[in-house]
């Protein structure tokens, strides 16, 4: 597919993806169909993740690109794995969910270098999965709207500390309803 404006992709990928949070939010759909709906969207239009981040907007629509195909292929992975079948087609699932994590915390780690580590806060949140508790934090810019982010990788803490953003101590997140819910 090709754009021709890159504005008006994101305005149509923002403005889908606040209607979904807007009925996610309401109880009118639940976290997996809210997963799924994202997930569909990128397919119906064709969308790729941009090469070069040189904005916020590109480094948000980046991080919502390979954070919804990690977690397509992580429920994939784990779909297949309660069956009981196929364990070596479910682990190579599981290696791409975990190949698309790797390139969201890039894309993170490219967004703080854009903003300079400036207005940027990181903490550790409270979670209610045993699996996620004490390894996932939030990452918030404050200049940007909308634009808080979640990461368990320990290379990108490291990062956040040596320039000052991460905050010591256990925090609610932002958007503790989401993260706290289970698909």
């Amino acid at each position: 597919m090709i754009y021709t404006s890159s504005k008006g992709l994101f305005e149509r990928f923002f403005e889908n993806r606040s209607y979904l949070i807007h009925q996610l939010d309401n109880g009118d759909m639940s976290k997996a169909q809210f997963l799924n709906a994202n997930y569909e969207y990128l397919q119906a239009i064709g969308a790729k993740p941009f090469v070069k981040i040189d904005s916020m907007e590109k480094g948000m629509f980046n991080y919502q690109y390979y954070n919804i195909m990690a977690k397509y292929f992580m429920s994939t992975a784990e779909d297949i794995e309660r069956r009981g079948k196929h364990l070596k087609i479910a682990n190579s699932f599981r290696n791409r969910a975990n190949d698309q994590y790797h390139k969201k915390n890039l894309t993170i780690a490219k967004m703080l270098r854009l903003v300079d580590y400036e207005n940027v806060d990181a903490y550790y949140v409270k979670s209610k999965s045993k699996k996620l508790n004490d390894l996932l934090y939030e990452i918030v810019f404050y200049d940007t709207k909308e634009a808080i982010f979640h990461s368990t990788a320990p290379w990108l803490v490291d990062i956040l500390k040596e320039h000052g953003c991460f905050i010591e101590g256990k925090h609610r997140s932002l958007i503790d309803s989401y993260i706290n819910t289970k698909y």
